[in-house]
């Protein structure tokens, strides 16, 4: 698997090892630089050609905006997460315009730091792996991060046990990229088979987790169910 190349920006440097701190905790990335100015930051983007940048807003020498339009002005390839105290709508509808991948406030929430980062990873496994894309594969692509997330205090439909919701969730909080199968998902929860497909297509119904067919070197092809 590619390793992700991070370069963090940030101008408190306690923060920015926090944040070096949470990047290393997920796999497949590796913070290769932290910036705590934008001169600075201008400069290492240039020599390092990261694959992803984690950018604050607010600097005492400018704004993190500035930088990511001139990255883009400059036709580098580079995707842009920004985590800001910001929490305005304009500056959202500029990140936006700006082509930044995601936008987390802080205070920054682990979980959902990481939650961003696998989604950018996956993005970029699909983006590396497939050449032609089906419509389909656009849509994932560009909407997975905007599908809402799934609570246990919300509405499930007949049928669906919110326990045994929760524990099929659990077991992909901490899955690796290679993606289960209905047989192996029931065997983690103590379910049947078909009890644990009828779950693991309903999350896949609410944008939670994707299926894919996947051929084996031997035997029939399989659906495996992956983390969005």
């Amino acid at each position: 698997m590619h390793v992700i190349r991070v370069l963090i920006v940030e101008d408190d440097a306690r923060i920015s090892e926090l944040h070096r701190r949470f990047t290393e905790k997920v796999e497949g990335f590796e913070v290769v630089g932290i910036a705590n100015s934008l001169p600075q930051a201008e400069e290492m983007a240039d020599i390092l050609e990261p694959d992803l940048i984690l950018l604050d807003l607010y600097f005492p020498d400018g704004s993190g905006m500035d930088l990511l339009w001139k990255l883009r002005s400059q036709g580098r390839q580079v995707d842009i997460i920004l985590i800001t105290a910001a929490k305005e709508a304009a500056a959202l509808r500029d990140a936006k315009r700006g082509g930044a991948f995601d936008y987390i406030i802080k205070p920054l929430v682990l979980s959902r730091f990481e939650d961003s980062l696998r989604k950018f990873r996956q993005y970029r496994q699909q983006l590396d792996e497939q050449q032609i894309l089906e419509q389909q594969d656009v849509d994932q692509l560009l909407h997975a991060s905007g599908k809402e997330s799934l609570r246990l205090e919300e509405p499930v439909p007949k049928g669906i046990d919110p326990l045994t919701l929760q524990k099929i969730r659990q077991v992909f909080e901490g899955s690796d990229q290679q993606g289960l199968n209905a047989e192996e998902v029931g065997l983690r929860i103590g379910a049947s088979r078909s009890t644990a497909r009828r779950y693991l297509e309903y999350l896949v119904s609410r944008g939670f987790l994707r299926a894919d067919v996947v051929y084996g070197t031997v035997g029939r092809p399989e659906r495996k169910y992956f983390r969005q």
